[in-house]
């Protein structure tokens, strides 16, 4: 993306998490600049690969009053980035909408779908977006099914496999708390929700055949798919192939029998989300619901 003549200015809540480095990346690779950030932890050395003059805070009273000094001077953010833990999403979107910025949340944007309603009316009230991150859309191998299966009749056998192992802390942050992270069909598979209705279509059915606080499992029948899913943090679960490997994390996608291989290609998603949010092509409220009604 060609930069615009004068940088968009962002904030960020959330510096201190895992999901953050690849927003600080996204921000300086479209030509902008982050002017604030905020997280009740310290260890946010990453910023000074990316925006070591970025003001800094550890109370979000501190970064509401920075940002709003800086609205009422005329040097208002236009854009806040939202990698805090899920149950805060709501209420940074809103945040970011009394600053007149416009939100760029982490999915799950929202935890309950009913927050979605709530956030679309506020959009509207404000004139200003609510934007999410679904990298997978913009993954070319996903890019690929969706147009193989877009105009099918037929039902494709979908069978999508998600390991990703963790250790006891998991269980003791906010990911392994049900009503903050919204359990692991939420944590770790709203992604993979999205991708499978982007692709296949709109869900009829869903039937859960394990849910634990480590995994979950079920069927999802969508208009041209019928989905098994399986989603775990327990390394108990690995395949016998990636224990050997010293492999962690284990994703499989197979479609009619045909292994769908996107393990690459990663690497740029979150900067090419920002540049069709940049340029108004983001996807939004609407297109997230879906999934967090699976989920």
């Amino acid at each position: 993306m060609t930069p615009a003549s004068a940088p968009r200015r962002f904030a960020l809540l959330g510096a201190a998490g895992y999901i953050a480095p690849r927003h600080l990346k996204a921000i300086r690779d479209t030509g902008n600049d982050l002017v604030a950030a905020m997280d009740p932890s310290d260890s946010v050395g990453v910023m000074d690969s990316y925006f070591p003059r970025a003001d800094f805070f550890t109370e979000f009273e501190r970064f509401d009053r920075h940002l709003d000094k800086l609205r009422r001077k005329g040097s208002a953010v236009e854009y806040v980035s939202i990698c805090s833990p899920n149950y805060l999403h709501d209420a940074h979107i809103r945040f970011a909408v009394r600053n007149g910025a416009c939100a760029i949340a982490e999915k799950p944007v929202v935890v309950n779908p009913w927050n979605v309603e709530a956030l679309q009316e506020i959009e509207r009230e404000s004139g200003t977006r609510v934007h999410t991150i679904l990298q997978l859309r913009l993954h070319p191998a996903i890019l690929a099914l969706r147009e193989q299966y877009r105009e099918s009749s037929a039902r494709a056998d979908v069978d999508v496999t998600y390991i990703t192992s963790r250790g006891k802390w998991y269980f003791h942050s906010w990911k392994g708390e049900l009503p903050k992270s919204g359990g692991i069909a939420t944590n770790i598979g709203v992604h993979f929700f999205d991708m499978l209705g982007w692709v296949f279509g709109e869900e009829s059915q869903s039937t859960v055949h394990v849910n634990r606080p480590d995994c979950a499992a079920g069927v999802l029948e969508l208009a041209r798919a019928r989905v098994r899913w399986f989603l775990s943090v327990n390394a108990d679960h690995l395949p016998e192939r990636a224990v050997l490997a010293g492999q962690r994390t284990h994703r499989s996608v197979t479609v009619a029998g045909k292994e769908v291989e996107f393990s690459e290609g990663f690497t740029d998603l979150h900067t090419r989300s920002y540049e069709a949010i940049l340029d108004g092509r983001g996807f939004g409220l609407a297109d997230a619901r879906p999934s967090i009604e699976t989920a």
